[in-house]
C-alpha cells in the first residue's frame, strides 16, 4: 500500500519491446503505476507506425511510477540492467531498430547519478565477461517529451498473457554497490 505522505517518483526506461518491459515493472513491489510510450526523439505526437519506421528518434519506453519507501531507485535500476542486454545498441534480440535501443530518462538528480554509477559498474562487469560496451543512453527526462502509446499497447500482456516478450538478458547480475 502506498503511503499518502510519500512523494512518488517516476523514471522512464527503454529496454526493447515495451510490452515485456512494462510487465517486469508492474509486477515489482512498490511500483504503483506503469504506462508505455515513446521518448527520446524529435517527432511530435508519434504513432506506433511512425516510431516503427526508425525515423522519429523515439525509443519504446516504460514510465514507471514508484514509491521510494517501498522500492528503491537502485532496485528499479537493477531490474533494468539485469532484464535486458544493454550492449546491443539499436536492438534487443530479434527486435532491430532505433525504437528498441536502451535508455534511461531520469526525473531527479539522485536517479541520474545512480543510473550513471550503475552503468559504470555494470559496464566493467560485462566487459570483464566478454561483452562489449554498454550503449544505454542516460539523460534527464526534462530534455524530452514522453508520448503515451496507443491504448491497445497499455498493459498489453495483461490482456494478452501469451503475447510477445523480448528479454535478451546477459544473465549477469549487477554487482553490489560499494
Amino acid at each position: 500500500m502506498t503511503n499518502p505522505a510519500t512523494e512518488l517518483q517516476q523514471i522512464y526506461l527503454a529496454m526493447g519491446c515495451f510490452w515485456g518491459a512494462e510487465e517486469i515493472f508492474w509486477l515489482q513491489d512498490g511500483v504503483v503505476d506503469t504506462s508505455v510510450g515513446y521518448m527520446g526523439g524529435d517527432r511530435v505526437n508519434p504513432s506506433y507506425q511512425d516510431v516503427c519506421t526508425g525515423r522519429t528518434g523515439h525509443t519504446e519506453t516504460v514510465c514507471v511510477t514508484y514509491d521510494p519507501q517501498q522500492v528503491s531507485t537502485l532496485e528499479i535500476l537493477t531490474q533494468f540492467w539485469e532484464r535486458h542486454d544493454p550492449t546491443q545498441g539499436m536492438r534487443q534480440g530479434n527486435d532491430i531498430g532505433t525504437q528498441y535501443r536502451s535508455a534511461i530518462f531520469t526525473t531527479t538528480d539522485e536517479q541520474l547519478e545512480l543510473a550513471e554509477r550503475t552503468r559504470g559498474i555494470y559496464d566493467a562487469e560485462l566487459r570483464s565477461r566478454g561483452y562489449g560496451e554498454i550503449t544505454t543512453q542516460i539523460a534527464p527526462a526534462s530534455g524530452f517529451t514522453y508520448y503515451l502509446a496507443e491504448p491497445y499497447h497499455q498493459r498489453y500482456l495483461e490482456v494478452n498473457p501469451n503475447g510477445y516478450r523480448c528479454h535478451s538478458m546477459t544473465g549477469i547480475p549487477l554487482p553490489a554497490l560499494v
